[in-house]
């Protein structure tokens, strides 16, 4: 075997398990998202290292997560309203206990705040306790409420995404999905039409000189940091948008959209005036010795014939529109709540996850819960992916 044989299947070698590497790190990142997110759903709302107890007689056995926020907030005071007797809701935690006993009751270092915990809850029918597992003693005369696990339909249906509220979290992310999406509608029927007429100019219009000058500046932009781009939005968008709509805060779902379609046009023009600019010149030749006028080449040749690339450029546009993290996250106010008007802040899916990871503990509920937007997000990525190579393998 000759040397150059050698360094072939050396090269290929190289090769195959570079690919082999990257493909295992995909499938193993993907078995890892998978994996933590859907744990979520064999969790309770309640913090594991607490517990919702009641006095043993009380009629009520289970509470939904709703309710119980409800109770926490004033809405629901009386246990007639939740299934129970007409009588008012007392709440008790840890820093209501010394209303009721003294320093001298509660012990040295408050080691006898079980045994207080376990009097007051025995004693007091209408008592709906919040306590850290560790004061509740072991025979416990109460009756500790068991939450029924976070479903499925709750998490992509909720309206409230509170993932560090007490005594319940809420895990709703309809707002989420539905200001990722209305962020992103926006921002490409911003860069759509715009990408696609400087495509043109650049493929069919434009001198060699020029292309030439433009080109290379639209890749420019493709390779600024998303952070730049929030910067700006932040610097010149926001207080734009808020002196001319007289708004409180600048920081809107219009910011958001505005930053995400100057974001997503360099992907889209570049995309498409390359598949413009492969139209064989023999069409659009034939075309013109037809009587066809240029503009009339363009419309009734060019585009029909490099409608698969242009689409394509459109999917890319829109996928690296909802994948965006820094810049959503500088100028669209994160604010969870159902969007109603491109004029109010929103909160999208990537800002989530990267505002909330850091300060949510490893394995615990909130945790999940991010990694179950990350499956979302995924789910939504991939299905744009899935299109592009369906028209890409147009004809």
């Amino acid at each position: 075997m000759t040397i150059r044989k050698l360094v072939e299947k050396f090269t290929e070698g190289i090769l195959f398990s570079s690919s082999t590497v990257t493909t295992v790190t995909v499938l193993f990142i993907v078995y890892f998202l998978f994996k933590s997110g859907i744990g979520l759903f064999y969790d309770q709302p309640v913090d594991r290292d607490y517990t919702l107890s009641i006095n043993a007689s009380n009629p009520v056995k289970e509470l939904s997560s709703a309710k119980i926020k409800a109770i926490f907030n004033g809405d629901i005071t009386n246990w007639s309203q939740v299934g129970g007797k007409n009588e008012e809701i007392q709440l008790l935690t840890l820093d209501q206990i010394g209303s009721y006993y003294s320093e001298e009751q509660l012990g040295a270092d408050y080691k006898n705040i079980p045994a207080c915990v376990n009097d007051y809850i025995s004693k007091n029918e209408n008592v709906l306790a919040y306590f850290e597992n560790k004061y509740y003693p072991a025979h416990f005369a109460g009756y500790k409420l068991t939450l029924p696990n976070i479903s499925l339909k709750d998490f992509l249906l909720g309206k409230e995404w509170y993932p560090t509220s007490t005594p319940v979290a809420q895990f709703g992310v309809l707002p989420l999905i539905l200001g990722t999406l209305w962020v992103t509608l926006l921002a490409i029927l911003i860069a759509i039409p715009i990408g696609l007429v400087t495509a043109i100019y650049m493929a069919e219009i434009a001198s060699e000189r020029m292309r030439k000058i433009l080109k290379p500046v639209i890749e420019l932009l493709a390779g600024i940091p998303s952070v730049v781009y929030g910067f700006f939005g932040l610097a010149v968008l926001v207080p734009f948008i808020q002196h001319l709509f007289n708004l409180p805060v600048g920081e809107t779902a219009l910011a958001g959209s505005l930053i995400l379609g100057i974001m997503a046009l360099p992907t889209i023009i570049t995309v498409s005036e390359d598949a413009i600019r492969t139209t064989p010149v023999s069409l659009k030749e034939a075309s013109l010795a037809l009587g066809a006028s240029h503009w009339q080449s363009i419309r009734l040749v060019v585009l029909p014939y490099a409608r698969s690339g242009i689409m394509a450029a459109f999917i890319l546009g829109i996928g690296r529109a909802i994948g965006e993290t820094m810049a959503v996250l500088m100028v669209t106010g994160n604010a969870g709540v159902m969007p109603h008007s491109y004029l109010e802040p929103v909160r999208t899916i990537p800002a989530t996850i990267a505002a909330e990871l850091g300060e949510a503990p490893f394995g615990g509920t909130h945790f999940k819960a991010l990694f179950a937007l990350g499956i979302i997000l995924f789910i939504i990525t991939f299905i744009f992916n899935s299109l592009v190579e369906l028209i890409k393998s147009k004809k």
